[in-house]
């Protein structure tokens, strides 16, 4: 009997952490280690997007932040609050992963294709990829 109730409780712990976790998880206001940027994770159809919410002040306040190294000098005097910095996220059950997005970097004005994973239920890292992953640069996001 012993033997009956421990194989049991082990199948249903297995199962529980193993068991996918929903693919909205994803969604909410999420932080930089930096603490200087925080962007917003939404759903737009079934694809994952996410836009920058809250930057940290300077002298010149938020909003004075805009995207000057954009490749498109029609874009340059736009400003970042705001604008959507990933897209095309979608989440892959069997990795357990959002993948196939793009992130734009405004820091250089370059375009990464991206994957996300959360490594728990309050933090998130995100991997850019640049020129078939030659180059690659890792972020880690806390849910505020």
């Amino acid at each position: 009997m012993k033997d009956i109730i421990a194989t049991t409780a082990f199948s249903i712990l297995s199962f529980v952490c193993c068991a996918q976790k929903s693919p909205d998880a994803i969604l909410g206001t999420w932080i930089t280690t930096a603490g200087n940027c925080k962007i917003e994770v939404y759903k737009q159809s079934e694809e994952f997007k996410a836009k920058i919410v809250w930057l940290k002040k300077d002298q010149n306040g938020m909003n004075y932040y805009t995207d000057e190294k954009n490749p498109d000098p029609a874009l340059r005097s736009r400003k970042l609050l705001g604008i959507d910095v990933v897209d095309g996220l979608h989440y892959d059950s069997d990795e357990n992963k959002y993948v196939d997005g793009v992130i734009y970097d405004a820091r250089n004005g370059k375009k990464w294709d991206s994957v996300v994973w959360l490594t728990n239920e309050n933090w998130r890292k995100i991997k850019g990829d640049w020129w078939f992953g030659f180059m690659s640069e890792t972020s880690t996001f806390k849910r505020e």
